[in-house]
């Protein structure tokens, strides 16, 4: 069974065709929503014909990620079953990297 411990073993698993196969297919079977704002009653989609003004793609908004861990289950890698579409804000907070701005309105007085 193949390892998916160093940054390296992952980077390969990444770049992979099979990844990148099995990637497609479970955003257009979210239909590129994030399932973790739809579990909460929104909506985050990615359109990936975006551009920026200087005709650019635009930054990537969904990523998929797997529900367990491919470090510790490398058994389901590419198990449909365990792979969701997620946003990027939703993916940096379940995996604890939450990046949070000062709200500086935040002791003002509230009407």
């Amino acid at each position: 069974m193949q390892e998916y411990k160093s940054i390296e073993q992952k980077r390969k698993f990444y770049d992979s065709s099979d990844w990148k196969q099995m990637r497609a297919e479970v955003r257009k079977r979210d239909n590129k929503e994030c399932q973790e704002c739809k579990r909460n009653g929104l909506v985050q989609i990615d359109d990936a014909n975006q551009l920026n003004n200087d005709g650019t793609r635009k930054k990537i908004q969904l990523v998929v990620h797997h529900i367990k861990e491919l470090e510790d289950h490398p058994d389901l890698a590419l198990d449909i079953n365990n792979l969701e579409t997620l946003c990027v804000d939703c993916h940096n907070r379940i995996h604890g990297r939450v990046f949070s701005k000062p709200n500086k309105w935040r002791d003002d007085e509230k009407w």
